[in-house]
């Protein structure tokens, strides 16, 4: 089927973003462009700038009636999650509103509450953005973001090596449910302190799932891997299947070089002692049994 008549939910989100990454052209300062967590720019040898945007879309991402600050909350914390999983730290977002004119005042202002308590308190700072006019209902919150990160401390999704032990941080399944996905809190200090003493050698933010993640991470890397399912950290409630398909989780997935796990969880364990952190399989050659899909736009459930 040409293009041309492809429909965007015939296409799917993987192969929708592969054909627009296709029309994408490089520059000699673009470290790393689409298909991570964040790009990554050059701006000096011992400095790379993070760029990433994300949004939420009301009735997708929050419903209706939501508390507006745990709206805004969640718009800044998904952005600074993404920056965490590269290693670097979050530094000067901008904001895009789109909304009707029969969005309240008093809502809107509540979201920038939230958004505003969150750059507080991970030291980042809202510098400018944009509104404008949704013909329809519903409302769309974008979130622009820059950090900073040190080269030697770039973790990308594309380092993991055969062999490699893979490890989650917190429990994962259940997140929409359990309103985890409005209340949880980036790993940026995890991820800091990983990079500092342990430097994984692929690192990605799970938001849509692992059933959705660790194929992408696995695939940047040119490898296959393996699961335990029974080693995968559910929330309370949740399943297995749960813990594979929902997302939202927002928790650090990355690999590491076996003969650091030891020394890794001994450590974490005293640094880190209310996140639990697991190790759930191996990259390998090749994937002997897929995990279950996870979230992705555009698909049936």
């Amino acid at each position: 089927m040409s293009d041309k008549e492809l429909t965007v939910g015939e296409a799917g989100e993987e192969a929708l973003v592969s054909k627009i990454v296709e029309t994408i052209s490089g520059h000699e300062r673009v470290i790393v462009g689409p298909g991570d967590d964040c790009a990554v720019i050059e701006l000096a040898h011992d400095s790379w700038q993070l760029l990433k945007t994300d949004c939420l879309v009301e009735g997708i991402h929050f419903s209706p009636g939501t508390a507006p600050e745990l709206v805004g909350a969640k718009a800044m914390k998904r952005v600074i999650s993404d920056i965490a999983a590269m290693g670097g730290r979050p530094r000067e977002a901008v904001i895009t509103l789109a909304l009707n004119e029969e969005r309240s005042v008093e809502e809107v202002l509540a979201w920038y509450a939230g958004m505003g308590a969150i750059a507080e308190q991970f030291d980042c700072a809202i510098v400018g953005g944009e509104t404008t006019k949704l013909p329809g209902e519903g409302a769309l919150i974008s979130l622009a973001m820059t950090g900073e990160v040190s080269p030697d401390r770039c973790v990308l999704r594309s380092g993991a090596k055969r062999h490699d032990l893979i490890l989650v941080t917190g429990c994962l399944g259940d997140s929409l449910a359990s309103g985890h996905h409005l209340t949880f809190t980036p790993r940026l200090a995890e991820a800091t302190w990983l990079v500092e003493n342990f430097l994984p050698s692929a690192m990605m933010d799970l938001s849509d799932g692992l059933g959705s993640d660790l194929p992408r991470l696995a695939k940047a890397s040119g490898e296959g891997y393996t699961v335990d399912l029974e080693r995968i950290p559910c929330r309370d409630n949740a399943t297995t299947a749960q813990a594979v398909s929902d997302g939202e989780d927002y928790e650090l997935l990355f690999t590491i070089a076996p003969e650091k796990t030891g020394y890794l969880m001994a450590d974490w364990e005293k640094v880190f002692p209310a996140v639990p952190l697991t190790m759930i399989g191996e990259i390998t050659e090749e994937t002997p049994v897929e995990l279950g899909r996870g979230w992705e736009h555009y698909q049936s459930p």
